[in-house]
């Protein structure tokens, strides 16, 4: 009896597609799933997103304001990417969680630089008598951190005390081996000349003191700034009007500015900043002088939030001796600009070719 091709058996049989996979095993042991990269990437970058659009709608949501604020500035651009219209909603955003952290009206500006305008700073060395007000000024403007445990304080202006000296015939043959001056002279052991050595950690009695010259150091905003070259994140970078500026938001935390920085001029905040409310200044710049966080290199930047709305920075207005002068590298007839054509100027470590805008000079 022939078999026939089309029994019941068989009709009920549904075709298999040739590509399809093998069913699984009905031993768990020997089942195994097959899953490519491509497979896995897409379903967990499908996964990633749909937890951050809901964790940012739940956030939008929410009633707490402070949690929904920094939730968003964590997703802005970068403050150059950003529109007109975006760098309004961080301004706002940033006043008012500073506002209600620090308990006073708190107005973040974001005036950008003015076309025709380079800023530039000059240091009179022999009128310094290294008091000290321009740093204590410039941590009390800038919101610089204030606490009294290591890493909890933090001055971007460093004023070097060197004594003066001379080199003594008598002390020729003082030196070692003694007698014969030859491998250390007798002069060595004897400050000589001024030179960028000595200590920024002093409490005299009275200024100036006896035989010593002071050297106040900060940025030199260089018009080639080492520090912007080697930035991973570009965070930190120089603005048309002069100044290096850093986008804290954007700051990870790396140092490598620091590294490249020649003149010692930036610092990390290693831990939580110490600001009491009651001296936080009010009076802020997005790229300036708001309060910063954990984690993130800070600089100075000539006070943008005064120099910016036509003011001198603070430790110009605060010298009582008139040795820092501030203006427009760009008019001939600005301090800075009559200070360099008509001074004995010089620029701190000039070899490296940073072509700094800060200037020391002496009558």
């Amino acid at each position: 009896m022939a078999v026939n091709d089309k029994s019941p058996a068989v009709q009920g049989k549904a075709e298999v597609p040739e590509n399809s996979a093998p069913p699984a095993s009905a031993d768990p042991s020997k089942a195994v799933l097959k899953t490519s990269r491509r497979d896995f990437l897409r379903g967990g970058g499908m996964l990633s997103l749909s937890s951050l659009m809901g964790t940012a709608a739940l956030m939008s949501h929410s009633s707490d304001a402070r949690a929904a604020i920094e939730w968003a500035e964590h997703f802005q651009k970068n403050y150059r990417l950003m529109t007109p219209e975006e760098k309004n909603e961080a301004r706002i955003r940033l006043e008012k969680r500073y506002s209600a952290e620090y308990g006073k009206t708190v107005t973040v500006d974001t005036t950008e630089a003015q076309p025709g305008v380079l800023m530039g700073y000059a240091l009179n060395v022999r009128k310094c008598i290294g008091c000290r007000r321009c740093v204590k000024a410039c941590v009390a403007e800038n919101n610089q951190t204030r606490g009294t445990r290591p890493g909890e304080r933090i001055e971007w202006i460093q004023v070097l005390r060197m004594e003066r000296g001379e080199f003594s015939k008598e002390k020729m043959d003082h030196g070692y081996p003694e007698g014969l001056g030859i491998q250390v002279g007798g002069n060595a052991y004897t400050p000589a000349g001024q030179v960028l050595e000595g200590q920024y950690h002093y409490e005299p009695e009275a200024v100036p003191e006896k035989d010593a010259t002071y050297m106040p150091i900060a940025c030199m905003q260089c018009e080639k700034p080492p520090c912007v070259k080697v930035c991973p994140v570009r965070t930190t970078y120089r603005e048309a009007d002069g100044p290096v500026v850093i986008d804290y938001n954007w700051c990870i935390g790396c140092r490598m500015c620091m590294g490249a920085c020649p003149y010692w001029a930036r610092r990390i905040n290693v831990a939580n900043p110490v600001l009491p409310k009651e001296e936080m200044n009010p009076v802020t710049h997005y790229l300036g002088n708001r309060p910063r966080m954990r984690g993130v290199v800070e600089k100075c930047h000539w006070c943008l939030q005064r120099t910016r709305q036509g003011r001198y920075p603070a430790c110009v207005e605060v010298c009582p001796v008139g040795a820092r002068k501030f203006g427009n590298l760009l008019d001939p007839e600005s301090e800075v600009s009559l200070i360099l054509a008509r001074k004995n100027v010089f620029r701190l470590k000039a070899e490296l070719n940073t072509f700094p805008k800060f200037f020391y000079f002496y009558d």
